[in-house]
């Protein structure tokens, strides 16, 4: 086991206490856990451990802040399936570059753009810092078995795709998870545990789980539940950028996590998201 990166945690912790636009567990948003969803591997596409949709309510007036506006605006600008190369029209790089403008000026990501400068691993000046954020994540690569740039890092990690027309893959992110299920596309079917995982908690920001989604299966996935955009896409940031492995583990407020980001060709995010080791002893 990895012990956790305590230079790294430091830096999370800091996003987190900075983090004024996270929503709070059972006021501003609840949730409904309800079954433990099944191994797809022993069981049929059917099988269904939760009846009702996972969020039971959110308190909408945080999708009128400017990050989480200039978020969801991305949301619709891509093809899912793998394979389906990706035309960026000019429209949507004018969105994807309004995204960042607002990004970059949150107290997360200027938290961390300090500390990848004074690592000598971003440019203080910020148009280039910018152009770095847009090629690690908006660049358009081509995913495996295709030949066309069909994917993104923003794409895979915070609206999903799908391969082959049967499986979800990415799609770790809360507000579109939200989203997608009020439209009646998601069909949440239970939460996921391991023999080593924590039990889920409806009052806890971190959850994996299983659903359905565009005729698709994403058999396990692991997200951040009420957190901000800014506070995502900072810490995968710092993560991307710092960490040379896989994996690293980072423990920060209630949560020992391991962050789990992919590089592709070491330019772009492959794939990222949170995988909940232990809950932390309350001091």
């Amino acid at each position: 086991m990895i012990e956790s990166d305590r230079e790294l945690s430091a830096m999370v912790q800091e996003l987190w206490d900075n983090d004024v636009n996270r929503l709070k567990p059972g006021t501003d948003y609840r949730i409904s856990l309800q079954g433990k969803a099944g191994n797809l591997s022993t069981l049929n596409d059917d099988y269904d451990a939760a009846g009702s949709p996972l969020f039971t309510y959110v308190d909408e007036s945080i999708f009128k802040k400017e990050t989480f506006l200039a978020f969801i605006s991305l949301l619709d600008n891509y093809e899912s399936d793998t394979g389906e190369p990706e035309i960026v029209t000019p429209e949507e790089e004018v969105e994807n570059h309004k995204f960042l403008d607002s990004i970059v000026n949150t107290s997360a990501m200027k938290i961390v753009h300090k500390y990848l400068v004074k690592k000598h691993i971003s440019p203080e000046d910020m148009t280039a810092f910018k152009e770095q954020l847009y090629r690690i994540w908006f660049e358009l690569y081509a995913r495996r078995g295709s030949s066309r740039p069909d994917s993104s890092g923003f794409e895979h990690v915070f609206v999903g795709e799908t391969r082959g027309g049967r499986t979800v893959i990415g799609f770790h992110n809360w507000i579109q998870l939200y989203l997608q299920e009020k439209l009646g596309h998601i069909d949440y079917k239970g939460y996921s545990v391991n023999t080593n995982s924590p039990q889920p908690d409806e009052n806890k920001h971190i959850l994996a789980l299983q659903f359905s989604w565009k005729n698709g299966i994403k058999p396990k996935g692991s997200i951040f539940i009420g957190v901000s955009p800014e506070f995502e896409f900072a810490l995968y940031t710092l993560c991307f950028l710092t960490s040379p492995n896989e994996r690293v583990r980072v423990s920060f407020n209630l949560y020992d996590v391991e962050i789990v980001c992919h590089h592709y060709n070491q330019k772009h995010i492959g794939t990222t998201y949170p995988v909940l080791v232990k809950y932390q002893a309350v001091q």
